[in-house]
């Protein structure tokens, strides 16, 4: 899988979010977008994954030197975020199943592997909602680590986890990503720490 933003820029009325950016993201590498809060992480990794269009330039997906077009790209991208919402009516277990109609497990995993995975064995036939906040940014992870996609997009990762949490994120990470392109939008040193590049967004001011 390969990203290629050409004279990327994002806009809102006359503020420019970002602008001029040129960069290609690929396959087996993991990359940092840094910055302050307030400086369009989010934003441009929205961009990047075709769910805001940019104001100037144009973005080119490719799988394997051939074309993906943009309205078909969200089929190979899985995402996390502390602003995306859960079916909070649903438990773990029925959300699972839900998701499954739409993407497949990494790796054919099934969904009890998982629950044990997740360390939600107790929790899992609970409704979402009466998760902490901690819980349910696992229950985000799980669905877009766990996904079937080439490319993986985390907006502060290890949002409302504790030490422990944050550990079992990084050991997800270590063990499900290896062949993936990740890209993670970042202030924490902890989230980026082990990615291969960085882009710092305030040099695209």
């Amino acid at each position: 899988m390969k990203i290629t933003l050409k004279s990327i820029g994002k806009r809102y009325n006359y503020e420019w979010i970002f602008r001029n950016l040129n960069s290609t993201f690929q396959s087996e590498k993991s990359y940092a977008i840094l910055g302050p809060n307030g400086s369009g992480k989010s934003t441009m990794l929205q961009v990047i994954a075709g769910n805001i269009i940019p104001s100037t330039g144009e973005i080119f997906y490719f799988e394997n030197e051939n074309k993906i077009e943009p309205e078909n790209f969200y089929k190979y991208i899985s995402i996390a975020a502390p602003y995306l919402e859960l079916p909070e009516e649903m438990t773990l277990e029925e959300l699972l199943h839900f998701h499954s109609g739409f993407k497949k497990f990494y790796q054919n995993l099934s969904i009890p592997n998982i629950i044990q995975l997740s360390g939600f064995e107790r929790s899992v036939s609970r409704q979402i909602k009466h998760y902490s906040s901690g819980m349910k940014q696992r229950a985000k992870l799980l669905l877009a680590i766990f996904s079937e996609t080439s490319v993986l997009l985390l907006d502060e990762p290890t949002t409302n986890l504790d030490e422990q949490g944050v550990l079992w994120w990084k050991n997800l990470m270590n063990q499900f990503t290896k062949n993936r392109l990740v890209i993670i939008a970042s202030n924490i040193e902890r989230e980026y720490e082990a990615c291969d590049e960085k882009i710092l967004i305030g040099d695209y001011k």
